[in-house]
């Protein structure tokens, strides 16, 4: 079909540009991912097993049963999950993408984004916020009365909402947008929230319901600058899915790490995963917190880069890169311009006026990665590698450099090439 990689790439990459991404409801996870049925649990990155998880990712699973109500305290949950009770999926294996830890569970609310220019779904939790949250290890009853709240009274005002907008929300708009105001859609999202909330207020106000869970909802929308990166999560999951249907490009469809391996796909190499030791993030810390205190590399959020934002895009949001640690604006224009080296093409859609306008980063190219060295810039949140402290500071991580070399080694090996 194709006679040449760069065919094949550049197929790859219009199936991504052309890619329409629309939030159309939220719902439980149960009702749209059937392999939820039972004691299951999804989590981020390549597949993995309880002995392997670092200690956040377990305490996010001890949150989670104890949200299911499958145990009646940590003790109960714990003794559970080390029994082996309890059945892992990596979210990516069931169209699904989920931050930090990633632990998703039947009865957490998902959004539904659906690419409608090729007809696939993808989801993802909702954002809980800052501080004690389930994605960074923490399960205290504040973490668990919050889920509660998502479960029974967001995720409800949301999809009523959702559902009186015609066909759903245009995710690219609010992207095309946001990416103007100073958003790169991986540690910096409050331009996109505050567009999200923008196009759903109107709505808000003439749903059937009472005026006090009105203003619950908006107070935490308005509250909630990061809300808008799980819906990019998906939208970008979404988009790369599609991008997956193209055999033989080399092009990265899938970049996520679950605490222990870092983990890449390839658009010619199909459900492989190319997986190698995880590196831990380095940036700034919250007060009292310092680098001995992070955690190993984890989330699936790294979706983002995939897609071309996220650190790919930190020229875009000069106003971030301090919080990142990726010094000033100089810097984040050298990141953006070194990502380039490794990428085949730009993205018109979303057009940085920081980089006079060019359009951001798209397509990792393993090749590229190989000949070069230069390897993906991840900005990522930073959990503690102790569970329930939740997290401490944020920064930025390579993805090792052995993913790439794998992948290449294995796409030479399928074209019959002798390595």
């Amino acid at each position: 079909m194709y006679s040449t990689i760069d065919e094949a790439n550049q197929a790859v990459i219009e199936k991504i540009k052309n890619s329409q991404p629309f939030l159309l409801d939220v719902v439980p996870a149960k009702s749209v991912i059937p392999e939820l049925n039972g004691k299951v649990l999804l989590h981020a990155g390549p597949p993995m097993k309880w002995d392997n998880m670092t200690d956040p990712m377990k305490g996010s699973c001890v949150g989670a049963v104890l949200f299911e109500g499958w145990a009646a305290d940590e003790t109960e949950a714990r003794k559970m999950l080390e029994g082996g009770e309890v059945q892992f999926i990596p979210c990516h294996h069931v169209s699904a993408v989920g931050p930090m830890g990633g632990i998703t569970s039947a009865n957490m609310p998902v959004l539904v984004v659906e690419n409608k220019e090729h007809g696939n779904r993808a989801y993802c939790t909702m954002n809980e916020g800052i501080g004690k949250v389930l994605r960074f290890g923490a399960y205290s009853e504040e973490v668990i009365n919050r889920l509660n709240w998502m479960r029974d009274v967001l995720a409800p005002t949301l999809s009523k909402v959702l559902k009186l907008m015609d066909g759903g929300l245009n995710v690219n708009v609010i992207i095309g947008k946001a990416i103007t105001m100073g958003d790169e859609f991986h540690q910096r999202n409050i331009a996109a929230s505050l567009v999200f909330l923008k196009e759903v207020a109107p709505y808000l106000t003439i749903v059937d319901l009472d005026e006090k869970t009105k203003h619950d909802v908006m107070k935490f929308l308005a509250d909630t600058d990061q809300f808008f990166l799980n819906i990019m999560m998906a939208s970008a999951k979404a988009a790369m899915d599609a991008s997956r249907t193209i055999e033989y490009g080399t092009i990265v469809t899938a970049m996520t790490r679950n605490g222990h391996e870092f983990g890449i796909r390839v658009a010619g190499l199909g459900d492989q995963w190319f997986t190698a030791p995880v590196n831990t993030p380095e940036g700034l810390f919250f007060t009292g917190y310092t680098q001995d205190d992070a955690n190993p590399d984890m989330g699936d959020s790294a979706i983002t880069e995939t897609f071309g934002v996220g650190a790919m895009a930190m020229v875009a949001a000069p106003g971030v890169t301090r919080f990142v640690g990726a010094g000033g604006f100089d810097d984040a224009l050298a990141i953006s311009n070194e990502m380039s080296e490794i990428c085949i093409a730009y993205n018109s859609n979303y057009a940085i006026p920081t980089w006079n306008f060019q359009g951001t980063c798209l397509g990792i190219d393993i090749r590229k990665v190989v000949e070069t060295g230069i390897t993906p810039i991840i900005n990522t949140g930073i959990a503690h590698k102790q569970a329930g402290v939740g997290q401490v500071g944020a920064g930025t991580v390579r993805v090792p450099f052995g993913c790439f070399e794998k992948a290449l080694i294995a796409y030479a090996e399928k074209m019959g090439i002798e390595v």
